[in-house]
């Protein structure tokens, strides 16, 4: 029976996605540690600090797939680490080769190198789980590049926007992870080798032992580091960091979609399929189910960054306890992203957008949205605070008479005299008071296969 929901047959796939499990799977994990042990032996060889036959037969012999799990698992537990039992076994496989097994090394050497490969795999699963997320938030923006909605601050009326604006900046946080992504996979996935302390005094003090450390980091397609990262872990800090951070940005998201499904607003819906977001006692509800795990995943995503910052005070040349929350947090957290991503995708490739709704929530008010554009072309005349004083008055006379804000202003003889009652109209449409909506929203999505005006911010009143 599972314990976690991570492993749990009902929920795993609400909280992780097939290829990410396979990533962080013990098969996987098994078979990473032993190819970096035979990659050690191969550097090693090629810079002469063991045979090359030796070499050969370990990488000939090594088969994690004749591991004893059950032996494995036995003495993992009674040990406290994985790779003594594994060169244990993966020596037996290989006679007498095996003496040249693990030369040198450090059981922390193996293990983060390890991760550091599956932290290759998972950012790759995520950087294209994260461009088509990209992809699909493009076409939206672009779709909705003029559909006029209401933009809310402290959810109030605050000014009109397009739909297609609220879209792109959503992407433009997802293209900045895009780029933050590619950093992070050239900066932060190192090769580790430093023996027992760090010093790889194990293999001389020549410069046989640095060649090694380089030889097996292009053998494995890692980075090269400086020096020793047994106790610097703000690689892997890095690395989960920056998945938290697009987990944020996700959940954003999908705390923007949960709110405009929410029956007052209702100006989007998620992807229907029978039985989808449904209650098991209202027939009616269509709950927004991929926002709320998408919101979910946000939240435990800054736990487990929390963790890793926690993890990296680690006390001299070895970690006393500090390590072992990184071998919990890592896969969560790859895991939490990639759900959140899949998710997002579905929520977005589907989402059904009701835009006559959407106006009329812009013109729930009577045109009090409106309100800036008023005081602002007021301004030049009357000067700012005098207008907007009289625009706020003006306001809270046509919401307690339930009137529109634009018979409300032109009943004031002082505006109409000012504006005139041709510009009061116009000043109260909200496609009309857009700014530089479409030109920030093409900037972000690029050229748009929609034809449309000139990219033209709105002139000042």
């Amino acid at each position: 029976m599972s314990s976690t929901v991570f492993d749990s047959a009902l929920f795993r796939d609400m909280f992780g996605t097939p290829g990410m499990r396979t990533v962080f799977s013990d098969d996987t994990y098994l078979e990473t540690l032993t190819r970096v042990e035979v990659a050690l032996a191969r550097a090693q060889a090629r810079v002469g600090v063991i045979p090359r036959s030796a070499a050969d037969g370990i990488a000939a012999a090594c088969d994690p797939r004749r591991l004893d799990r059950e032996r494995l698992r036995r003495e993992t537990g009674n040990v406290g680490y994985p790779v003594l039992p594994l060169v244990s076994q993966l020596s037996e496989q290989c006679g007498d080769d095996g003496g040249h097994l693990h030369w040198g090394a450090t059981t922390q050497d193996i293990m983060d190198t390890a991760t550091m490969m599956q932290c290759a795999d998972g950012l790759s699963l995520i950087g294209a789980a994260l461009d088509e997320l990209r992809a699909r938030l493009r076409h939206l923006a672009a779709a909705h590049i003029d559909t006029v909605t209401a933009g809310r601050t402290h959810l109030q009326h605050a000014l009109p926007l397009t739909f297609g604006y609220r879209a792109a900046v959503w992407l433009s946080a997802l293209d900045r992870h895009a780029e933050r992504l590619a950093e992070v996979r050239r900066r932060d996935l190192m090769v580790q080798f430093g023996g027992a302390a760090g010093t790889l005094a194990s293999l001389g003090p020549g410069p046989e032992a640095l060649r090694v450390r380089a030889e097996l980091a292009a053998e494995l397609g890692l980075r090269d580091p400086e020096i020793t990262w047994h106790v610097a872990r703000d690689g892997l800090t890095s690395i989960v960091g920056l998945l938290a951070a697009v987990g944020a940005s996700v959940g954003k998201i999908g705390t923007d979609l949960a709110l405009m499904c929410s029956t007052e607003f209702a100006e989007v819906a998620e992807p229907y399929a029978p039985g989808r977001g449904a209650s098991s006692t209202m027939p009616q509800k269509r709950n927004p189910i991929s926002s709320e795990l998408m919101i979910a995943a946000a939240r435990l995503l800054r736990d487990k960054s929390s963790a890793m910052l926690d993890a990296a005070l680690q006390d001299f040349e070895r970690a006393t306890g500090p390590w072992h929350i990184e071998w919990a947090v890592v896969p969560e957290a790859f895991l939490l992203l990639s759900s959140s991503l899949a998710q997002a995708s579905h929520a977005v490739s589907g989402l059904r957008i009701d835009t006559a709704r959407m106006r009329a929530n812009v013109d729930l008010t009577g045109g009090l949205i409106m309100a800036e554009a008023v005081m602002m072309a007021l301004a030049p005349h009357l000067g700012r605070q005098r207008a907007h004083h009289l625009v706020s008055a003006l306001c809270a006379r046509a919401a307690e008479d339930s009137a529109p804000l634009a018979d409300a202003l032109s009943e004031d003889l002082d505006i109409v005299a000012v504006l005139g009652e041709q510009r009061i109209r116009q000043l109260c449409d909200p496609a009309a008071y857009l700014g530089s909506a479409r030109a920030m929203t093409r900037s972000v999505i690029g050229p748009s296969d929609r034809p449309g005006p000139a990219d033209t911010a709105e002139p000042a009143p």
